[in-house]
């Protein structure tokens, strides 16, 4: 990290930086170690994550916009979480926490179930050379973790520049009985609330078409 970043991470993580129980890895979280979002954000307001949340321009941006929502932004990358808190902090942004951890062992482990109003999921890692496809986040498995964080009706929303990734998002999630599309078509239209970052400027100059995803939590029994 920059001077500035170590000098962030000192400052700011008291605030910013939810200090979660490990696991083995510097980057996972133990199980049973819950969080109490009302605790947490010391209020009681509808909860919305961004797993890979970068620099955090996104999620800084909503936070700012959305002052009566609370966000959470996902990332492992310090350096990234590290300048998400000095734009934040800059901001005057008080209603952004940030984890440092494995987006799947936070949906599982850190967050309460059925805790989530929205989910968000722009420009993960493509893993495009096709002996790393494994790698992606969006699977089947990730299909159940995302459900099981979310409220009924709550919204799962993706974005890629890739599109056998896009596909596949679009394979597993329709095939997911915990979830049912939010749109109409082939894609859902952008997102509003998801501002233009650099990955997405940089996948656009390459000539590369950004497609969105919209899902909703099934209530249980539908």
């Amino acid at each position: 990290m920059s001077d500035a970043q170590e000098r962030a991470w000192e400052e700011l993580a008291g605030f910013y930086v939810i200090d979660a129980p490990r696991d083995a890895a510097a980057t996972s979280i133990r199980p049973s170690s819950t969080i109490e979002p009302g605790s947490v954000w010391t209020r009681s307001a509808p909860l919305i994550a961004e797993i890979g949340s970068g620099q955090g321009h996104a999620i800084v941006h909503a936070a700012q916009s959305a002052p009566d929502t609370d966000f959470l932004a996902i990332e492992v990358f310090r350096a990234g979480l590290a300048r998400t808190m000095l734009d934040a902090d800059r901001a005057g942004v008080r209603n952004l926490r940030l984890v440092e951890a494995n987006a799947p062992e936070v949906l599982t482990h850190l967050l309460p179930q059925a805790s989530l109003d929205e989910l968000w999921v722009f420009f993960p890692d493509p893993w495009h050379k096709k002996k790393h496809t494994k790698r992606r986040l969006v699977t089947t498995e990730f299909a159940a973790q995302a459900a099981g964080a979310l409220r009924e009706g709550g919204m799962l929303r993706l974005a890629t520049d890739w599109e056998d990734y896009a596909l596949q998002m679009r394979d597993v999630l329709d095939a997911a009985p915990d979830f049912e599309r939010a749109f109409e078509g082939e894609w859902a239209p952008r997102f509003d609330g998801r501002v233009v970052t650099a990955f997405e400027r940089k996948g656009a100059a390459k000539g590369r078409d950004i497609r969105d995803l919209a899902y909703r939590r099934r209530a249980q029994g539908d």
